[in-house]
């Protein structure tokens, strides 16, 4: 039997949105994943390091996946919440859980680290990511891109004006890492199909990506729920497109 609206919406606002771990929209939602694979690339590259640093690590789970971590492995997050999750899922493999506020300075000394990453950084600060790095150092991050996911944006705040829809563009962040001084090694974009197949995907979505609708609550947005509800009933899965891109530099030797 299909679940009615309300059932799907008390479904997704009960489910708890801690961590960085969207297993919970199994079999509601699905996303084309990059074509480089940044978990095993990742994983890769973490293999060769002494020491390095994940910023932003939300519960700790790309991390907790890998097989190979550095002897010196340390993660920062911000959010209390997932803090608590990283350092349950990250301090057993040995890694050093920082609760640092998303704002400069990092809390590590310059040139500490020969490595350092980040998936879905909220915000970048490129020239702590140059302080902290050694010289020769790499930073490789899989970033989200400009215009992410817009089609579900769009659908409850209206269309968004040009500098919105072009912030986190690939291009401000190579600008940005090397005004920082640091060398562009390689930048790979894509755009990539996501289907909603049920409301309780779409809330559960915003609830736990808050940047997208800003505030957003149900109660707030129950008529456009209501709609998309008939919408995604009558018609099929709401179709969006979340952009990525990986982006490689380095610190250069003197």
């Amino acid at each position: 039997m299909t679940a009615s609206f309300e059932e799907l919406v008390a479904e997704a606002q009960s489910a708890s949105v801690d961590g960085w771990d969207f297993s919970w929209l199994d079999g509601r939602a699905t996303e084309q994943r990059p074509s480089w694979g940044y978990a095993e690339t990742l994983g890769r590259r973490l293999a060769t390091a002494s020491a390095a640093l994940d910023i932003q690590t939300g519960g700790g789970e790309v991390l907790a996946g890998l097989s190979q971590l550095p002897r010196l492995m340390v993660a920062t997050e911000s959010w209390p919440p997932n803090v608590a999750k990283a350092t349950a899922l990250l301090h057993p493999l040995g890694v050093a859980v920082v609760a640092d506020a998303d704002q400069p300075p990092l809390p590590f000394a310059s040139e500490a680290f020969d490595f350092v990453s980040s998936r879905h950084p909220v915000t970048v600060w490129w020239d702590e990511i140059a302080r902290v790095l050694r010289q020769g150092g790499t930073y490789l991050a899989q970033h989200v891109g400009h215009s992410s996911v817009f089609e579900l944006v769009e659908y409850f705040l209206g269309e968004q004006p040009e500098h919105i829809r072009n912030a986190r563009h690939p291009d401000a962040d190579v600008a940005a890492a090397t005004a920082a001084g640091l060398s562009i090694v390689d930048v790979r974009f894509e755009r990539l199909r996501l289907e909603f197949h049920d409301i309780g995907a779409v809330i559960y979505f915003l609830r736990k990506v808050i940047w997208m609708v800003p505030g957003f609550t149900v109660d707030a947005y129950l008529p456009r729920l209501r709609e998309l509800h008939e919408q995604i009933s009558n018609e099929g899965p709401f179709i969006a497109h979340s952009t990525r891109f990986l982006i490689e530099a380095t610190k250069p030797t003197s």
